[in-house]
């Protein structure tokens, strides 16, 4: 009886830590988002940042877990949630990070999708603080909706601009590759 107690710890221990919801730098993840009345599950999320200071926590949300980026790739629906946790980011330094991250994922030939990544810098134009949230939920049906702090903010549409967006965390020249590793679970 006196092995039981232990037991019972570790036991209750361990389902606890399971049930939580995970935490990445400071930040609670959900696990499991629902957009358009689609449930999301969160696949894998880590911290990008540059010059040794975070700048965000960078989840993926699947329809169901996923270990590659091709997977996410051909999902039907899958978002990228951005969590600001620097106030170093500023909407220009956004803007000049989604250039150069669409530059990288279309190796340098946005001219197809031009007219549509000029609409999606127009969602940063709007003060960005620490704690801002953007949710990128990228449909192959309807293409990409963002959404800043829980609000639509505008829909692209078209599958080139869809998989240029994903390959900016997901692509051959992600943003930051220890990023993409952990946002595909690894």
């Amino acid at each position: 009886m006196k092995y039981l107690s232990p037991l019972l710890l570790a036991t209750s221990m361990l389902l606890s830590s399971s049930l939580q919801a995970k935490e990445v730098s400071g930040v609670q993840l959900d696990d499991s988002i629902t957009l358009e009345n689609q449930e999301l599950v969160l696949n894998g999320a880590g911290v990008r940042s540059k010059f040794f200071i975070d700048l965000y926590v960078g989840s993926l949300y699947v329809p169901s877990q996923i270990d590659n980026a091709q997977a996410a790739l051909d999902a039907p629906s899958v978002a990228v949630r951005l969590n600001i946790t620097s106030g170093m980011i500023t909407a220009d330094k956004m803007k000049d990070a989604i250039t150069e991250g669409f530059d990288d994922a279309t190796d340098g030939n946005t001219a197809p999708i031009a007219a549509k990544i000029e609409q999606f810098m127009g969602l940063f134009s709007a003060e960005i603080i620490e704690g801002d949230q953007f949710t990128l939920l990228a449909n192959k049906a309807t293409g990409v909706t963002a959404y800043k702090n829980g609000q639509a903010q505008a829909t692209i549409a078209g599958e080139d601009f869809r998989q240029a967006l994903l390959k900016i965390w997901l692509g051959k020249a992600p943003a930051q590759d220890s990023l993409k590793e952990a946002m595909l679970g690894k």
